[in-house]
């Protein structure tokens, strides 16, 4: 029974709802608001979350219904925000993945209930792709006080109202920059700093442009490359300075985040522009990896903006991958050590002084031979590891110089993808309120990891 007015419904088990939101997962519950969750540095930094997974595996919260795409989920303001793409009617997806025309769909965002996956709107508009890997959006949102600014594969920047979906702002790259879009389409994952958000576009001066995270207004623009990278954009502090990360196919450099003027700069041409994992920090060693070039260890300045080549692969090679030959794995430092994903699929263990690899496995991916593309995500928590191979598997490990330890496994989610005909989910899961949050081409999830 409802008692209805138009300002009141009282049912006779309201008593019972703050009983029943005390035992949810939720309750006191950290956000995952952006790619690589709140500090941007992929750790969950939540507590009572279980040891091991039960073993009759695990069961979702519930589901929602979502289309293909990358793009990872991000939690904010309980409520669940991701990207995919429709295709119009009659258009198909080539089965050669690397060629390129123009197909016509619609990219949606949407925006669900974090506690009951109920869907509270979508926006879409129109995006024919010419990319490769045409399947749907890459980048993750961003979610910040009421707005959420998403970035789609064409170059389409949008700043919408979470509580209604309706557009506050939006930039078209390739109308307002001339930019053209990259093979692999607009990837950068957006960084929302200060007043402004800031993220990789292109065109004559503009390879990296800060946006008014308010007004959509240009703050400031910088650099200038031949093809627009696909590195998510980061920020560390060295020698007392912010500086902002920008890693385009054939430099890398430091940029003062509010204004854009460069601190510094490291000439890395990369083959294949394969500029994709952001790279990442430990004490004054900041290290990049990507497939064909293999790996780069700066060592940061401590007196002044600026940095130094400790040790780089010396071959460029596609199969010649001593050291970490990464591509969409983002990689884990600590304690001396370096760990990520091969673009083969070994996990592998570096010295970060020199490089030298210590061990490697193909355990943690689940493979028994090498292939080319497999990939896993790696997340901290507390003293162990979360990681998310691509075969939508959920793995609790430890990882030192002594070797992988694989404490638990389990299926998240089944790969609907498929890559050189093994079946692959490339969405990075997000965590929040002691939950697990990851999608695939047909849905997404909400699986309690809660104690």
């Amino acid at each position: 029974m409802c008692i209805r007015n138009p300002h009141l419904c009282i049912r006779p088990w309201a008593g019972l709802v703050p009983l029943l939101l005390a035992v949810t997962p939720f309750t006191n519950a950290d956000d995952w608001p952006q790619w690589l969750g709140p500090q941007r540095d992929a750790v969950w930094r939540e507590s009572g979350i279980i040891e091991r997974f039960p073993t009759e595996g695990l069961k979702p919260l519930w589901k929602a219904t979502v289309g293909p795409g990358y793009t990872g989920p991000a939690i904010a303001e309980e409520k669940v925000f991701l990207m995919d793409r429709v295709l119009s009617e009659g258009a198909k997806n080539p089965e050669n993945l690397f060629k390129r025309g123009s197909i016509p769909g619609t990219e949606r965002i949407h925006c669900f209930d974090q506690r009951t996956g109920k869907k509270l709107w979508s926006h879409d508009y129109p995006s024919a792709y010419t990319v490769s890997y045409p399947k749907g959006p890459r980048v993750t949102p961003a979610v910040e006080n009421g707005r959420v600014y998403t970035l789609g594969a064409e170059g389409e920047f949008k700043c919408l109202n979470t509580t209604t979906g309706n557009a506050i702002w939006s930039r078209n790259f390739g109308k307002d920059y001339g930019a053209k879009t990259p093979t692999w389409g607009f990837a950068a994952h957006p960084l929302i700093d200060g007043n402004n958000v800031i993220t990789l576009v292109g065109g004559e001066g503009s390879a990296v442009v800060a946006f008014d995270k308010m007004t959509g207004k240009e703050a400031w623009r910088a650099l200038t490359t031949k093809d627009v990278a696909y590195c998510a954009p980061v920020i560390y502090e060295a020698a007392g300075v912010r500086q902002l990360i920008v890693w385009l196919i054939d430099a890398i450099y430091a940029l003062d985040p509010k204004t854009g003027k460069v601190h510094w700069s490291h000439e890395w041409l990369v083959r294949g522009g394969g500029s994709i994992a952001m790279p990442r920090k430990l004490n004054d060693h900041l290290f990049f990896g990507t497939f064909f070039n293999g790996s780069l260890m700066l060592k940061l300045h401590q007196n002044q903006p600026g940095a130094d080549q400790v040790w780089v692969s010396p071959k460029i090679s596609a199969k010649d991958t001593t050291y970490l030959h990464s591509l969409n794995c983002v990689p884990w430092l600590e304690n001396g050590y370096l760990y990520g994903v091969c673009n083969y699929g070994q996990l592998r263990c570096l010295q970060i002084n020199d490089g030298k690899r210590i061990w490697e496995t193909l355990d943690a991916v689940a493979l028994d031979k090498p292939r080319r593309n497999a990939n896993a995500f790696i997340v901290k928590h507390e003293n162990r590891f979360i990681i998310c191979p691509d075969n939508g598997d959920l793995v609790f490990a430890e990882l030192s110089p002594k070797g992988y330890v694989e404490l638990d496994r389990t299926n998240l989610i089944e790969p609907t993808d498929k890559d050189g005909g093994r079946p692959i989910v490339w969405s990075h899961p997000a965590f929040a309120g002691r939950c697990v949050f990851a999608r695939n081409d047909k849905e997404l999830i909400c699986v309690s990891l809660a104690e």
